[in-house]
């Protein structure tokens, strides 16, 4: 019979809990699902809960208490899925099955946040309970509510291309978005184009800022200026496209190029040229960034900067698992190179159209 089992040979608390090195009490609360238990603690007790095969009270205690013997992370997002969101989720489920991990995802709103048991609190207090080990959020503008929520419930956090710069002990996964900016709009100068308008996302978006600021600082290097309105915000949508590329291009003195902060805006872009009577490469150059599968899909394939979206979430499941055993990482915010992709939306300037101009060296 097992030490501190049943007279039928049944585990008790005591049997866990001597097997994992902790208390009654702590095994006790993983069995009720209190949130003040570390989560590799928490994994550690409910696996051996299963291997023991204990029986309390309820016969479903420990089916609330071990949802699944594998280790489960949470991927949040913030809003509608979209080819952007699937191309992470893609690189985050890859990781997981190589790893044996489980991953539950859910999309929280602002709207969620303000209500219930969406609160910071509660919404951090619910997913200690269900067994999570760690959370990865994808482009999610999280509150200092928020953080201090998730650390209090000893749930470490990975975000993934934040929208607001994380606090400097958040662990974030992102890319050169600067450089990306410099290289597609490098790119434009090179063939030949000087009025080149940038449509980006929020201005408060730290990634949308730093595009901006790839994109002014290749225009500077080339000495083309930005006339006032070639700079316009959205929210990275085609929607965004459609509407901001229309203003550009009904403006006295037109832009002959637009990079696009994303690819579903760039495509909202070519949408609003063709609805002008407008020709995509030979009446308008747009770039894109990115590289989704709406790129490779468009009509044109869209010239774009490859974000490596797969390889992101990859990163952020690796390191949300390391965190959770409590393991340490190199460094706090993690930035994968981009690259641009030529595809057939680009073309050289229209005669006549670049402003007298010699191109500018990529």
């Amino acid at each position: 019979m097992r030490p501190d089992a049943t007279k039928d040979g049944r585990a008790t608390l005591a049997t866990v809990a001597a097997a994992a090195g902790v208390s009654v009490a702590t095994v006790s609360k993983v069995l009720n699902g209190r949130s003040d238990v570390a989560p590799a603690t928490r994994g550690l007790v409910q696996d051996l809960l299963v291997e023991y095969d204990y029986v309390g009270r309820g016969a479903d205690t420990v089916r609330r208490a071990v949802p699944t013997t594998r280790p489960t992370v949470e991927l949040v997002y913030a809003g509608v899925l979209n080819a952007y969101s699937t191309e992470v989720l893609q690189g985050v489920l890859d990781a997981a099955a190589a790893q044996g991990v489980a991953v539950v995802v859910s999309i929280r709103t602002p709207g969620q946040r303000r209500s219930g048991t969406g609160r910071p609190a509660a919404w951090a207090g619910e997913l200690a309970a269900a067994g999570r080990r760690a959370v990865i959020a994808v482009v999610d503008d999280l509150t200092a509510a928020d953080l201090t929520a998730l650390s209090r419930a000893r749930l470490p956090l990975v975000v993934i291309d934040p929208v607001n710069l994380p606090a400097a002990d958040v662990i974030s996964v992102g890319s050169t978005n600067f450089a990306g900016g410099l290289a597609a709009t490098q790119h434009l100068l090179g063939l030949g184009h000087r009025r080149i308008a940038y449509l980006g996302g929020a201005v408060t978006s730290a990634c949308n800022q730093a595009r901006l600021g790839g994109y002014r600082a290749a225009m500077d290097g080339a000495g083309a200026p930005i006339p006032q309105g070639y700079v316009r915000f959205g929210n990275f949508l085609h929607a965004d496209g459609l509407g901001q590329g229309a203003t550009l291009l009904e403006m006295p003195d037109p832009p002959t190029a637009v990079f696009a902060g994303s690819d579903e805006t760039a495509v909202g872009v070519v949408e609003a040229a063709r609805a002008r009577g407008l020709r995509v490469p030979e009446d308008l150059s747009v770039v894109g960034f990115d590289d989704t599968q709406i790129a490779r899909l468009s009509s044109p394939a869209l010239t774009t900067v490859r974000q490596p979206l797969q390889e992101m979430g990859k990163v952020a499941l690796r390191t949300a698992i390391r965190l959770a055993a409590d393991g340490e990482v190199d460094s706090h915010h993690v930035e994968l190179a981009t690259q641009l992709v030529v595809r057939r939306s680009t073309a050289p300037a229209p005669p006549g159209r670049s402003d007298g101009c010699e191109p500018a060296v990529p």
